[in-house]
């Protein structure tokens, strides 16, 4: 049996769909169909049930999916790596949000990249860096959802803290409309004492402008859902948008309004005092970024490697 018929059949396998492993492949939806429907005639059994969203595995192809992955990903390691085992420059393609990628995960690739990786970014949403990793755009996507389906391995990475910031202009006009700001960060250790100053805190947020990342107001909106229990931030729509959390934070540091932002970004400003945490709840909000891959390419060493190294580095971060 021809090992690209196994080779393609793993791939429709693990994409549930003809044409996302076809792309995955660099085949034609057609050509994946024929060679499937000729695997299925010398098997004599069918290995897909065909739908309207792709294809469903049957017991017989989820049986031959077993026994003939950890040897077909072997082999493309093999191929991959050279027959004589000599280093070969490599290159990793990585999708992630531009804040964090710039930031965190960028940086942390750079000794590898002094050992001969090469590195190819793009930036973009969830959706679209996911779509990137299943067509085979690129290698490794970072996300802040987990994405469904045996075609992608997915590896929580690392949960991000939120804050709500202001310069201290807003936390004094805060402060003078509730009470509550600069007792915040002393608030008691009771269940009770904790809310009070949330619960007094947000009626006086509804006038007060925002800054945000998109008109939907994602981070706001896992924020108030936390701690204050709301459904949604008291504000109608913000007074800036823009699709950058650092240009939200240095919008923020201009006094135009107030902020979620994770900790990690606005570390420094909360430090020297340009931002002030506007409330400091004892369960932060916390936003997870997760690491994938199409499933069996980490069999790839320069994928392998560049994987391992963003799990370690993520430990000190």
């Amino acid at each position: 049996m021809e090992l690209d018929l196994l080779r393609t059949f793993l791939a429709v396998h693990r994409a549930g769909s003809f044409t996302r492993a076809g792309a995955l492949l660099g085949l034609s939806q057609p050509a994946v169909t024929g060679q499937m429907r000729t695997l299925e005639r010398r098997l004599g059994r069918p290995l897909f049930d065909r739908g309207a969203r792709g294809v469903t595995p049957t017991a017989a192809a989820d049986e031959l999916a077993r026994k003939v992955a950890p040897h077909l990903d072997a082999l493309l390691e093999f191929s991959e790596a050279g027959v004589a085992g000599e280093p070969e420059e490599r290159t990793v393609h990585l999708a992630g949000p531009p804040e964090f990628t710039s930031l965190r995960v960028l940086p942390a690739l750079a000794p590898l990249v002094a050992e001969g990786l090469t590195v190819r970014t793009v930036f973009g949403t969830t959706e679209e860096n996911l779509d990137g990793l299943a067509t085979g755009h690129c290698d490794l996507a970072l996300s802040t959802a987990r994405p469904r389906g045996e075609l992608l391995a997915t590896t929580a990475l690392w949960d991000e803290e939120l804050v709500l910031v202001g310069t201290p202009y807003w936390a004094g006009h805060l402060g003078g409309a509730t009470g509550t700001v600069g007792v915040v960060a002393a608030v008691g250790a009771t269940e009770a004492a904790e809310r009070a100053p949330a619960s007094v805190l947000l009626p006086a947020l509804a006038d007060v402008p925002v800054v945000a990342v998109h008109e939907s107001l994602p981070l706001l909106s896992r924020y108030w859902a936390t701690v204050f229990d709301a459904d949604s931030p008291v504000t109608r729509s913000a007074a800036v948008v823009v699709p950058d959390l650092r240009a939200v934070l240095d919008t923020v540091l201009a006094d135009a309004g107030i902020a979620v932002l994770p900790r990690y970004l606005c570390a420094a400003a909360l430090h020297d005092g340009r931002l002030v945490a506007l409330l400091e709840p004892q369960m932060p909000p916390l936003r997870t970024y997760f690491l994938s891959v199409r499933a069996g390419t980490l069999a790839l060493p320069h994928l392998a490697r560049a994987h391992e190294r963003l799990l370690r580095a993520a430990t000190s971060w």
